[in-house]
């Protein structure tokens, strides 16, 4: 089940752009692979840069760091629920909103990116738990039908999609 990529009625139409990104293979070993590619990446920023954003009215390059933090959770959440049943319509949530109370601006990118690799540990260790029957159930969120593993795909793809925004507007260098 966790090389099976999601097919398009797994989740709604605007997460095709992120699941999209994502390679073939097991969905498993690419977000622990991402986890390990995105410390390097970051490892090289200076702690500085965190406050740069590419534009009046951009996000910070700290506030696209934990946004991606912050969506993980809530995608890692929402399989959670649906994996173990639960057929509760869960809610969104506002980026834009959460995004000026995250405290990204008074951190540092090393201390953001310690964070993105123990969430994203959380993640995969979530996700390598799951019984097989799990990856297929299916739940509500954000008025949407989806899947456990169209979730899980979310994450890796949601963290790529971000990635490219690094490296194309905040001028942060991939390995």
């Amino acid at each position: 089940m966790t090389t099976q990529r999601p097919a398009p009625d797994e989740y709604a139409p605007y997460y095709h752009k992120y699941i999209s990104q994502v390679r073939d293979g097991d969905i498993i070993d690419i977000l622990r692979e991402q986890s390990d590619a995105v410390r390097g990446m970051l490892a090289r920023v200076r702690n500085e840069r965190g406050h740069f954003a590419y534009a009046p009215g951009k996000w910070t390059l700290n506030e696209v760091l934990l946004h991606v933090c912050d969506t993980e959770r809530v995608f890692s959440y929402r399989a959670l629920r649906i994996a173990r049943g639960d057929t509760v319509a869960l809610h969104g949530f506002e980026q834009d909103d959460w995004v000026p109370l995250s405290g990204a601006n008074q951190r540092t990118v090393a201390s953001i990116a310690d964070e993105f690799v123990a969430v994203r540990a959380a993640t995969v260790a979530l996700f390598r738990g799951l019984p097989a029957e799990s990856w297929s159930r299916r739940g509500t969120a954000s008025n949407s039908p989806v899947t456990v593993r169209a979730l899980a795909w979310n994450c890796a793809g949601h963290a790529l999609h971000h990635e490219g925004i690094l490296r194309e507007k905040y001028l942060v260098d991939a390995p």
